[in-house]
């Protein structure tokens, strides 16, 4: 029985019809639950600028790598959310639980061996060509995180087997959660306040790892209890090397993009870099800073992915296309407003991080209005880029990845910073070329209607 894998049909129009959730209905549960999350990493970069522009720049290159983890864990949970969203599109419960009980386990695989790099944390900070006082900083930072790295693989997974189920407000609630229990731990361990010991930016990472293993705790218990939305009909069945490679044949490329998409970035970083500490700090700062505004797209790119996938386990593929154009747009109004409401306030903003010095305060708000203008090309690229993956189309994202980020992005920078002499403001406008290559790419592969025929 657990061996034999499901194919999935066109079912029913009465099954059919349980797709009930529209667009801004699995979007807005998604993007507070994004933006509460970005919220308190917002007040952590806060705490931690008051500790100096090394503390800033270290907490963000040790960030810019742990994103990297999540990268690999693509790798399974691109392909939890497409097989959860099709089988529950086809009324079939119990695939659906499978695939989620053997995706997290997969998740707790990953979690382990990545846990396994701890002891080399600050040679991969030191990847970056930031200063010696960054790398010790950084590096011990990054220890810390890795050590919390298996109950995070697992609160991940299994959060996000339950949205591409359609579940979008249990994940909201424990977020909210572990948000709060963040920022307190955070609080008090970097500053030595409620009875805890200071420990500068080393009890940041403390805090969120923390945070993290409460959240997942809360998760496994809900999941014993049988109260989550995907019905548990026991632990270990359906445990099947077919079923897992069929997870991984999904998330593979997924996680290519992504492990490409964070080495593109380090690249990026490190011509950056030249130019010293404060472009820096002002680069990891705005990014910080928009974080607000690529809420929205990760709230729509979810939404995408999960009704695209339900339709097309439906046998409604014309649904499937029409909840991917809706994210879409949807995505492209949204941030493009928040957008253009931290450029307007992006001077004031920016003078929150004044501990980190003015040059690199000034050099903040230039970063934020170059790439607060992408914005709606921003939005492209999740919600379309969302919805090929939700279909299994996750090859494509990879290439579009590929050639805007190394093709485009990486190459004029290179050649604007080495053979032209530019600075760094220079540098950061190429990223206007690479995001105009993305959402175009992306807009004609969902238009050619090529992905409704990717079999999962």
């Amino acid at each position: 029985m657990s061996g034999e894998l499901p194919e999935i049909e066109t079912i029913s129009e009465e099954a059919e019809g349980g797709i009930t959730l529209g667009v801004w209905e699995l979007a807005w549960p998604t993007m507070l639950s994004f933006a509460l999350q970005t919220a308190v990493g917002f007040v952590d970069f806060v705490i931690v600028s008051s500790l100096g522009t090394e503390a800033v720049a270290a907490v963000g290159v040790a960030h810019q790598f742990y994103f990297a983890i999540f990268a690999l864990l693509a790798a399974v949970t691109t392909g939890t959310v497409a097989l959860v969203a099709r089988f529950i599109g086809a009324g079939d419960e119990r695939e659906a639980d499978r695939v989620l009980r053997l995706s997290a386990a997969l998740g707790v695989l990953v979690g382990a061996v990545l846990m396994g790099m701890a002891p080399w944390s600050e040679n991969v900070v030191a990847l970056f060509g930031v200063s010696p006082e960054v790398v010790a900083l950084g590096g011990s930072y990054l220890r810390i995180l890795l050590l919390f790295n298996v109950p995070f693989t697992l609160g991940v997974v299994v959060s996000m087997g339950v949205r591409g189920a359609g579940d979008v407000r249990t994940p909201l609630l424990i977020g909210v959660v572990l948000n709060v229990v963040n920022v307190i731990f955070n609080y008090g361990l970097v500053y030595g306040r409620l009875g805890m010991p200071k420990l500068g930016t080393d009890g940041s990472a403390l805090g969120t790892g923390i945070a993290m293993t409460l959240g997942t705790l809360i998760w496994l218990e809900l999941w014993r209890r049988n109260c989550l939305v995907i019905p548990r009909r026991g632990w270990l069945d359906g445990f099947s090397l077919e079923r897992a490679r069929r997870i991984m044949r999904i998330g593979v490329p997924t996680a290519l993009e992504q492990i490409a998409f964070q080495v593109g970035l380090l690249l990026f970083l490190r011509v950056v870099a030249r130019f010293g500490t404060d472009p820096v700090s002002a680069y990891l700062i705005g990014v910080r800073i928009l974080a607000f505004s690529f809420v929205p797209g990760i709230g729509y790119a979810q939404a995408g992915s999960t009704l695209v996938g339900q339709h097309l386990g439906a046998g409604d593929p014309d649904g499937a296309a029409r909840s991917g154009w809706r994210a879409t747009g949807g995505a492209m109004l949204v941030m493009g407003g928040v957008g253009l409401l931290i450029i307007v306030t992006a001077p004031w903003i920016a003078r929150i991080f004044g501990a980190a010095g003015q040059n690199t305060v000034d050099l903040t708000v230039i970063f934020i209005y170059i790439l607060g203008a992408v914005q709606p090309l921003m939005a492209m690229e999740f919600a379309l880029g969302g919805s090929l993956r939700g279909a299994g189309d996750t090859r494509f994202p990879l290439f579009v990845i590929l050639t805007g980020l190394f093709g485009v992005r990486l190459v004029s920078a290179y050649l604007v910073a080495g053979v032209f002499g530019g600075g760094v403001v220079a540098v950061w406008c190429c990223l206007l070329a690479d995001y105009a290559v993305k959402a175009t790419m992306l807009s004609l592969r969902f238009a050619s209607g090529a992905w409704k025929r990717v079999r999962v």
